[in-house]
């Protein structure tokens, strides 16, 4: 019998150093309590000059922005509602970054997962997940890239993966297949753009706790999903920016093409 994997205590959390000093961030997905939302507050925490953060939860977008604006100075952040499957969405968000001087930092946080069985899955399902999941972090990709191009910005992408794109779990093959998709797409989309200065990376995270992963997971799968991490626990969404945060930041002025696991996962 596997014994009991302890649970080791949340690290202290980690202040600014000025990462992202005077860049335009934009973030997909980052309303509410995810990893999306902390990379937004990591980044102005950062010292990002302005982040434009997207959700496509209207009364969330407004109560992210109405909160961080009042912490961090209404001047400082900026909100939309994008639908990543809408190319003319995600040409507006890119547009309010523009009218703050051009997108420096491009965080592509957008995904959808869900559980069933190829044998029971239906083309619906596997097209949303594929749509919201894959195809749309390539339409982020694209449009940020020609911006960048068109600013004569060395940005910097970073798309979010998940070791499910490396490893096999049951009832995951369209949301598995996505996420390999994105890990292949930041790899190629590396190539194409390093012409111009641009890097492409991506994180892979195994499992990181918020209240909605709460809201929807029994206590017994949470607790056997933590006994598969070496720390015996969750990673906090905000272990999970940081490091979208250091493949934005210049310390990594040499990493592009890469998948960064943001995992404990132990073999």
């Amino acid at each position: 019998m596997t014994a009991t994997r302890p649970e080791q205590p949340t690290p202290a959390y980690v202040p600014g150093h000025g990462l992202l000093q005077d860049k335009v961030v934009v973030v997909t997905a980052a309303a509410g309590a995810g990893i999306g939302a902390s990379a937004v507050r990591r980044s102005l925490e950062e010292g990002a000059r302005v982040v434009v953060l997207s959700d496509t939860h209207e009364r969330r977008v407004a109560e992210a922005r109405e909160s961080l604006a009042a912490e961090f100075g209404a001047d400082r952040v900026a909100a939309t509602v994008t639908d990543v499957t809408d190319e003319a969405q995600v040409t507006a968000l890119l547009d309010i970054a523009d009218a703050h001087g051009g997108v420096d930092v491009m965080i592509n946080n957008a995904g959808l997962g869900g559980t069933a069985s190829v044998l029971e899955m239906t083309d619906e399902q596997w097209g949303t997940v594929l749509d919201i999941t894959l195809t749309g972090t390539f339409r982020c990709v694209r449009a940020a890239s020609k911006r960048m191009i068109a600013n004569g910005t060395r940005g910097v992408i970073v798309n979010n993966a998940s070791v499910i794109g490396w490893r096999a779990q049951e009832g995951q093959a369209h949301y598995a297949a996505a996420k390999a998709g994105v890990m292949a797409l930041t790899r190629c989309a590396a190539l194409d753009v390093a012409p111009h200065g641009i890097r492409v990376n991506a994180v892979s995270p195994s499992l990181a706790m918020h209240p909605f992963l709460a809201k929807v997971t029994s206590d017994e799968l949470l607790h056997e999903l933590k006994q598969r991490e070496a720390f015996g626990r969750a990673a906090e969404p905000w272990e999970v920016a940081n490091v979208m945060v250091f493949l934005a930041s210049d310390y990594s002025s040499y990493l592009t093409g890469e998948v960064i696991s943001v995992s404990s996962q132990h073999a």
